[in-house]
């Protein structure tokens, strides 16, 4: 039986300005899933992704994204569409000048939080899913980059997102670190959210079995749900 889609795309064409990134993609993607974003630079991941979270405007297709219709959302509306979406980033994007905390508030009160009671709780409920219940008072460079890259899942997970996207969360981080970072993105996929993770960690794909979408010749396909062994 089919699950609930949250993201579902029919004749979707992705530009970056006029040039066309990606061509005809349909697609179906339920709460609950993990999916990988999979191909060579330049193969349209990145830009798939902005188009989710409407930061390249979606021309040509139909797309519902956690209930909003991409080709009518309205600009004034876009906030709205990300308090949904929670996005991590390859370089954690942390403001440097400020603390962890100070961080998570910033986008908090960027994203229409005004109770300060709220926001602290709400600051710690993230921290403390994300293991660093402790952490808050620390400045980004007194943290490692695993324990940044924590802070950026966290910063993801504060208005309780139905999606989380992630553009290469383990590209900057060692081994040991980027296996720690998967189990925590998959354990956030079972409690009913969408993960889709860009990646060329091929072996991480191996411990955590995922759908899998291939990036390739200005379109996506979706192979059967094994890595082959020479990839």
């Amino acid at each position: 039986m089919a699950g609930t889609a949250i993201i579902e795309l029919n004749g979707v064409n992705v530009f970056q300005q006029k040039h066309l990134v990606l061509s005809n993609l349909g697609l179906r993607i339920e709460k609950g899933d993990m999916v990988y974003l999979v191909g060579k630079n330049g193969s349209g991941k990145s830009s798939f992704l902005k188009t989710l979270y409407a930061e390249l405007a979606l021309k040509e297709g139909e797309a519902r994204v956690a209930g909003f219709e991409l080709s009518k959302l309205k600009r004034k509306k876009v906030p709205f569409l990300r308090r949904k979406i929670g996005i991590v980033f390859q370089d954690f994007q942390l403001l440097s000048d400020r603390s962890i905390n100070n961080n998570l508030k910033f986008v908090m009160k960027a994203t229409g939080w005004k109770s300060k009671k709220e926001i602290n709780e709400g600051i710690q409920v993230v921290l403390e899913k994300v293991g660093l219940g402790n952490k808050g008072f620390k400045m980004p460079h007194e943290l490692s980059g695993g324990e940044q890259q924590r802070v950026s899942i966290a910063r993801a997970l504060l208005n309780d997102p139905e999606i989380i996207l992630a553009d290469e969360p383990t590209g900057n981080l060692d081994p040991e670190t980027s296996l720690e970072i998967m189990k925590l993105l998959v354990s956030i996929s079972q409690n009913d959210k969408a993960v889709l993770i860009a990646t060329h960690d091929y072996d991480m794909m191996r411990k955590f079995p995922g759908r899998v979408l291939q990036f390739e010749n200005e379109t996506i396909t979706e192979p059967e749900p094994t890595i082959p062994p020479n990839a």
